[in-house]
């Protein structure tokens, strides 16, 4: 058996435990989404996002705050941070108004287009072209939404949009994210995405507000702060621990998340069309990932001697 001061084991731990951190912090996006979708039903998506920011922030100050204190909100590129935290904001809210109309696992699974024009948008904004075989899986991937939006399936309405729209932000958000991961404290960016949040809904929430009617609602609104702010959680130590080349196939849990609980909590069932349009996204998505794995894992040319 390896020694247990080997780096090769140690390695091999530490990436198991960023696995079991990305998978468990889809599971908990997964429980938000299904709150979410359930608590849209009686309240404003508004209030709902301002109780998810502000539960997050408090729970920041409260886990970080002590002994972290002016460090959690010192930050070299606050103008960056500030875009972070709205583009994640404006991707929030696309993304519970779309589940208030949108079936759970067909919604998620648009939304999963995000890593695609990740790898479309990482050329022009990134300088990291992508290769001909990665633009013919992104073709792929939206050929898989082209499945799930067939004419008179049901969901061609103009709400599937908000989806679309979110996975154009979402991309957007971890651009600036890449950007910003060099340089600044990953606990900082993950306090202003909830401070960011809270004070930009707290504007809107005065006018959307509606009190909860008893302590199960209450219980829910405070577990979408929960649930959110653990999720990111998880994520930064998913990403403390292994390279996003690893990572990235485990993030597509998420999406068997949504089909066991949109139809164990609202009855919600893709059906035959609607899997083979999520298994084209999600072979889609899984091809960059290994292909990204593959490129990093590559040995840098050997230089040319004159």
């Amino acid at each position: 058996m390896p020694a247990a001061d080997d780096p090769a084991h140690r390695n091999r731990r530490r990436t198991w435990q960023g696995i079991a951190c990305i998978m468990a912090a889809f599971m908990l996006f997964a429980l938000l989404d299904t709150c979410s979708k359930y608590l849209s039903r009686y309240y404003p998506v508004s209030g709902l996002m301002w109780a998810r920011y502000v539960v997050h922030m408090v729970l920041m100050l409260l886990l970080f705050g002590p002994y972290m204190q002016l460090n959690l909100i010192y930050t070299a590129r606050p103008g960056m941070q500030v875009l972070r935290g709205l583009l994640l904001t404006v991707t929030t809210f696309l993304f519970m108004s779309a589940i208030k109309y949108l079936p759970l696992a067909e919604a998620s699974a648009i939304g999963f287009t995000s890593p695609l024009l990740l790898a479309a948008l990482s050329g022009p904004l990134l300088k990291e072209p992508a290769s001909r075989a990665n633009w013919i899986a992104v073709c792929a991937g939206f050929c898989g939404v082209l499945i799930i939006l067939r004419p008179g399936g049901g969901l061609l309405t103009p709400a599937v949009l908000l989806p679309l729209g979110m996975a154009v932000t979402n991309s957007l958000y971890h651009i600036v994210t890449r950007k910003l991961a060099a340089r600044e404290n990953p606990v900082t960016s993950l306090f202003y995405t909830a401070l960011v949040g809270s004070v930009a809904m707290s504007v809107v929430a005065p006018f959307a507000w509606v009190t909860p009617s008893g302590t199960a609602h209450l219980a829910l609104l405070l577990a979408l702060g929960v649930f959110g702010g653990a999720g990111h959680y998880l994520v930064f130590q998913a990403f403390r621990r292994a390279p996003p080349a690893v990572l990235g196939p485990f993030t597509y849990v998420h999406l068997i998340w949504a089909c066991a609980l949109g139809y164990l909590v609202f009855d919600e069932f893709p059906d035959g069309w609607t899997l083979g349009g999520m298994g084209v996204i999600m072979a889609s998505g899984l091809y960059i990932a290994f292909a990204e794995r593959a490129r990093l894992r590559a040995p840098a040319p050997a230089p040319v001697r004159g």
